[in-house]
């Protein structure tokens, strides 16, 4: 026989003081443990700096179940087509490798990259028409 629970109360919120993501990411993490095995979540961080040290460039995303993902991948206006952002690209696809990694994924929209990483051998997988409105969200993978 279970005990029944007191109602949970339901609050929308924008800005937090504690850190809610840390919260709902462990109660994911334990529960997808159980079904898909240890996930192994390793943050990647890849910055391209000028001679000063200020950061021009870099990417930013994650490596876990064999897999890495691309969150964000930024080259400065004033670096742009200069190869930096294939350099960023190529260094991501080493550090997944070297992780053990079977692939990489990551999303962009129209305006943004897609032809970019079509070069590099990326295959869209999945679209969403208007999403931003006038553009389309695009879906990219690459096995390694």
């Amino acid at each position: 026989m279970s005990t029944a629970l007191p109602p949970l109360a339901l609050e929308e919120v924008t800005q937090s003081a504690e850190d809610p993501f840390a919260a709902l990411n462990s109660m994911l993490s334990e529960y997808n443990a159980g079904r898909a095995g240890p996930a192994n979540h390793l943050p990647l961080w890849v910055f391209a700096r000028d001679p000063s040290g200020k950061v021009q460039g870099g990417a930013r995303g994650q490596t876990y179940w064999s897999w890495c993902t691309i969150d964000v991948l930024a080259v400065a206006q004033a670096y742009r087509r200069q190869g930096i952002g294939s350099r960023l690209l190529t260094r991501v696809e080493e550090i997944a490798r070297r992780r053990g990694c079977v692939g990489i994924r990551l999303d962009t929209t129209s305006f943004q990259a897609p032809d970019f990483y079509k070069r590099h051998e990326y295959i869209e997988y999945g679209r969403i028409e208007g999403y931003p409105p006038g553009h389309t969200r695009l879906w990219f993978m690459k096995r390694l």
